[in-house]
């Protein structure tokens, strides 16, 4: 069944599927480093409000599905997930600090990808579909209540 998360005002199912990796995609995300960048991803996730539903630290990269809250924004999280943790396990593991020198544990890039239940084909389906009418032109956006409009407009 599907769980909701709900706001105040609001209820949601966001999740996205996070990947990043260590620059140079150096195999360090091992022992005690990988168990301690796991614990500071639960704990940042925590503070922000996240939900991880899954994850992976693989010695080369990392794998989080989260729930996120409406109001928060992707990029806002990759910054948090890896702003914090960087700082910190470069304060804490000095062969890393050797590594990494600039004080950057993770490369610039991250990959996104957005969940859901339902596919693209089924929200147009859905679109065309209401009210009966039936729009011919995919590519159409229309005012339900064009009467008023000048017909180059409708």
């Amino acid at each position: 069944m599907r769980q909701y998360r709900i706001g105040t005002h609001t209820k949601y199912d966001l999740k996205v599927h996070l990947i990043w990796v260590p620059k140079y995609r150096k195999k360090v995300l091992t022992g005690p480093v990988a168990i301690r960048v796991r614990d500071l991803i639960r704990q940042i996730a925590m503070e922000h409000e996240l939900q991880i539903i899954s994850g992976k630290v693989a010695c080369d990269h990392i794998h989080v599905f989260i729930s996120y809250m409406p109001h928060q924004h992707i990029s806002q999280i990759v910054q948090w997930l890896k702003g914090v943790s960087s700082r910190i396990m470069l304060q804490e593991f000095a062969h890393l600090r050797k590594q990494f020198w600039g004080r950057h544990l993770w490369a610039r890039g991250y990959l996104a990808v957005s969940s859901g239940t339902i596919t693209d084909e089924m929200i147009q389906e859905y679109i065309k579909n209401q009210e009966g009418e039936q729009i011919v032109d995919d590519s159409q956006f229309r005012i339900d209540d064009s009467t008023n409009l000048p017909p180059s407009r409708r």
